[in-house]
């Protein structure tokens, strides 16, 4: 606040103040007055950046917010091999964090909850279930002996005064790993917010080798709760990515779904929770949920009967917290300002700030041998030439010193540095003891380690790359066993909540006046429906329209046909005949509706006023019917009756006006007969990326399947299961075969009998089920080895020369030959008797299907008639009602 004393004053200063008014009746000196606009410029600024630099968002270098770099250097200080209760270590942080005990003990809680850098003892929480940490007085914490060696090194490290200037803090950490993106880290500060996704232990160390040799690398994050990812839209962590992560469905039997992993960021309660509310909304049925976690996730869903567990685990992913979506935002400090940065970008800083801090390291060490070096040797010409004798007459402690330095004189051009007076009074410092018991040869013994360890360390910084690089790999072989990536990375496919959503409501129908909805329930039952469901409705009078499910809607009079729409359907194929206006002709056409836009009507006829469908059938899988035609009496009418088949026209779109049926009035048109599906075997592919079927041609052709043909799958723990085409199935994650099943086709298997202590060699049918069958036995540790489904396979043994004692030649295996196709419960036949080092696979021999005899008469038989045209019925050999019919005119 400033005084305001003149006019001119007032005139000059950048953010004007009110002149000073003087209250009537009073003389008193002037107000002061307060600039608001300016402070709330200044201090606003002020405090934001200090909750960016000093609160929320962390350092690039260290990878720390301030807080945590404050615990880990309190818990540094207090360090001594032992446990210390986290309430002492909470007391020593706030030496150097003013924030309070609340924020010090809730950070110190997650990072031991990373598993990274603090060693814990207590009750820590569970970052599964969500449950708290015990109170900080009942549980205990030290550094890891992978902090203390990667972390911590007081010769290289920056300081700085803490917030009351009586003791020093670091200004960074001396961090030799790339902490921020192992741990991750997310805080809000003003203005911005940083969320940076936590990487796997080894794939960090694997990359950051690779930029040291120049290599391009991809890194994608990995969570400590498992689950699966979709990283395609990761982006490198920067503003506008996105991480899609699912929780670990599988199907224990048909009326058990198991939750054995969830996404980063829900916990087993949240995720249940969303399970219920979506059941009660109808959106999946469900009969319970037991949760059975401990110390790894087990949530067991028990479905209601005939709901499918493959549509089940879709409609979870769905409507639940099984499948969330996560935005990273990587903002991190450099150089005192805040830094929006992709993962690649922080990889590489702090990789080569590694290398940086090992120079430091490496030029301290040096430094440190060669002042050992030098005092060695002064040591020891001290000793030798008795200068301590020479200092026996000296008066006064100048003269000793005069008198050392003298003596070393003849010597001093050998050394790297000058000999200064604290050189000097070192060697007046050796007590006579050690003068006494002086040791030549062990002098020469440490100069001479005391130079191979600096010619060593001089070495290393000459090839400092190659140093650097061997220091991730030990730091892997150290540090790296158990971290393992857990979450699993995938492409995910796009689940149509309308194809997995539950039925849950009751669709009715009132053709007459034309509504259609879910609490008509005194009127037509049409079918089940979800409350999220289309509608698909056809009218007399040719139109069509799809709407959405609703309590009532009107959809228009005289409904012929309503269901629930789904959205490019090709299979679902309509029938129709129409009478184009009241005199017109009579026209017939095959169409699918694939997409339309919502409340909108559609025509199905020419458009002609008074147009109205005589017939009209939905066929699901494409089904062509033979339909009865009568035609109404007439004069010269040849023939009043007639059959036509569906299957005869081609199907087109929902706007073609279809092929002239006859031109005759119609009396009536029936079925005279059912059809079959004319749309052939549907190809079936199989996409590894996302494990699920596909008819859009991606990944792995498995075939062309139609009526019950099965796949089969073949599963790593030695199970087989069949599946139907269905492409909504669900997959093992152990999956090693899958393929169109041929009953045919024999099985070959080599696992490891657990109890017999041998290797099994098993040929055998697949029986036709859908359950999974064990074919190894029942025994725990029985391993599968090798399975195939080539007709005639081999294998090579290779013997162990070691436990067998002798030499013993490979050995080829063809299975064909080694043992009979027989049952999936038999045994199978040993492979031998002696300790096998390898098994190996070999290409399979060919195999030409049997073809079946063909007698000269069964030849005969086959040979195809020559086709002949088509003859047309008489009412179709007439000319069309109009150049529009003639161009339409049935083709055959």
């Amino acid at each position: 606040m400033e005084e305001n004393t003149d006019q001119k004053n007032f005139e000059e200063e950048p953010y004007n103040e009110l002149p000073e008014v003087q209250p009537e009746g009073t003389t008193e000196e002037l107000h002061k007055t307060i600039q608001l606009s300016g402070m709330y410029q200044n201090w606003f600024l002020d405090y934001a950046s200090y909750v960016i630099l000093e609160r929320a968002v962390p350092e690039i270098l260290d990878g720390f917010k301030p807080v945590q770099r404050r615990i880990l250097h309190a818990m540094h200080d207090l360090d001594d091999g032992r446990y210390n209760k986290v309430a002492n270590i909470i007391g020593h942080t706030m030496k150097y964090h003013p924030h309070g005990d609340a924020s010090i003990g809730d950070a110190l809680v997650q990072l031991g909850q990373k598993d990274l850098l603090i060693d814990t003892q207590g009750n820590w929480g569970n970052i599964l279930t969500g449950d708290n940490a015990a109170a900080a007085r009942y549980i205990e914490a030290r550094l890891s002996k992978f902090a203390l060696e990667v972390v911590f090194n007081p010769k290289t490290t920056r300081w700085k005064l803490s917030y009351d200037g009586r003791n020093r803090e670091p200004v960074a950490l001396p961090a030799k790993f790339p902490l921020l993106l192992a741990q991750g880290v997310e805080g809000i500060a003003v203005g911005l917010a940083s969320k940076i996704l936590p990487h796997n232990f080894n794939e960090l160390i694997d990359c950051s080798i690779k930029i040291l040799q120049n290599k391009d690398f991809d890194l994608y994050p990995d969570f400590p709760t498992g689950g699966l990812a979709d990283c395609s839209k990761y982006n490198e962590g920067l503003r506008g990515g996105k991480v899609r992560l699912r929780a670990k469905i599988s199907q224990a039997d048909k009326k058990t779904l198991v939750i054995t992993e969830i996404p980063f960021g829900t916990t087993t309660g949240s995720l249940i929770d969303s399970i219920v509310a979506a059941n009660e909304k109808g959106k999946i049925k469900i009969r319970k949920i037991d949760d059975n976690t401990a110390s790894t996730v087990e949530i067991l869903i028990h479905l209601m009967p005939g709901v499918s567990p493959d549509t089940t685990i879709d409609a979870l992913f769905a409507f639940t917290d099984c499948e969330i979506s996560i935005s990273p935002n990587n903002c991190v400090i450099q150089q005192g300002k805040p830094l929006f940065i992709g993962v690649k970008e922080i990889l590489r800083v702090s990789t080569f700030n590694t290398v940086e801090l090992l120079r430091a390291e490496l030029n301290i060490r040096r430094l440190e041998l060669m002042e050992n070096l030098l005092f060695a040797s002064l040591e020891k010409i001290f000793i030798e030439n008795r200068i301590y004798h020479d200092i026996e007459e000296c008066e006064s402690w100048e003269d000793v010193l005069l008198t050392i330095d003298k003596g070393l004189e003849p010597y001093k051009p050998d050394f790297y540095r000058e000999i200064v007076q604290e050189d000097i009074l070192r060697l007046t410092e050796i007590k006579i003891k050690r003068i006494s018991k002086f040791n030549s040869f062990k002098a020469d013994e440490y100069i001479r380690n005391q130079g191979d360890e600096k010619a060593q360390v001089e070495h290393y910084l000459a090839n400092l790359t190659e140093y650097a690089i061997e220091y991730f790999r030990n730091i892997k072989r150290k540090y790296g066993k158990n971290r393992d990536r857990k979450t699993e990375l995938r492409n995910f496919d796009t689940i149509e909540a309308v194809m997995v959503a539950a039925a849950n409501q009751k669709l009715y129908v009132n053709r007459i006046e034309g509504f259609a909805g879910t609490n008509l329930k005194k009127d037509e039952f049409v079918c089940d429906c979800s409350d999220i469901d289309d509608i698909i409705v056809f009218r007399e009078d040719g139109t069509m329209i799809v709407t959405k499910v609703a309590d009532k809607v009107f959809v228009g009079e005289q409904v012929i046909h309503i269901d629930v729409f789904r959205k490019n359907d090709e299979r679902t194929i309509y029938n129709m005949a129409y009478q184009d206006g009241k005199n017109g002709g009579v026209y017939v056409k095959r169409f699918a509706v694939v997409g339309v836009t919502r409340d909108k009507e559609y025509s199905l006829t020419k458009g002609t006023k008074g147009s109205k469908v005589l017939y009209f059938t939905a066929n699901p899988n494409g089904e062509a019917e033979i339909i009865k035609v009568a035609l109404k009496p007439r004069p010269k009418l040849k023939k009043p009756v007639f059959d036509f088949n569906f299957g005869e026209l081609a199907i087109k779109g929902r706007n073609s006006q279809g092929n002239i049926l006859t031109k005759y009035a119609v009396k009536k048109i029936s079925q005279a007969e059912a059809g079959v599906s004319t749309l052939g075997a549907r190809d079936i592919w199989y996409d590894d990326s996302i494990k699920r079927l596909n008819t859009e041609g991606r990944g792995r052709l498995l075939g062309a399947f139609s009526g019950d043909d099965k796949i089969l799958t073949i599963m790593q723990s030695g199970q087989y299961r069949l599946y139907n085409f269905d492409i909504s199935n669900h997959f093992d994650e152990d999956l090693l075969i899958i393929e169109k099943f041929n009953p045919k086709k024999p099985v070959t298997a080599v696992y490891f009998h657990a109890e017999k202590e041998f290797y099994y060699l098993k040929r055998f049918q697949v029986e036709p089920t859908d359950r999974k069958t064990d074919f190894i036995g029942e025994e725990a540790d029985s391993k599968l080895i090798h399975v195939t489904t080539d007709w005639l396979p081999r294998f090579l043994i290779i013997f162990d020369e070691k436990i067998n004692n002798r030499v013993i030649d490979d050995e080829e295996v063809v299975a064909s030959e080694f043992i009979d196709v027989k049952s999936h419960k038999a045994k199978g036949k040993r492979l031998t008797t002696h300790s096998i080092k390898k098994l190996r696979m070999l290409e399979p021999l060919p195999y030409q299907p049997e073809e079946p005899e063909i007698t000269e008469t069964a030849a005969e038989d086959s040979e195809q008639p020559e086709e002949k045209p088509l003859e047309l019925p008489s009412h179709l050999n007439k000319p069309a009602i109009d150049d529009d019919a003639v161009q339409m005119t049935l083709e055959f």
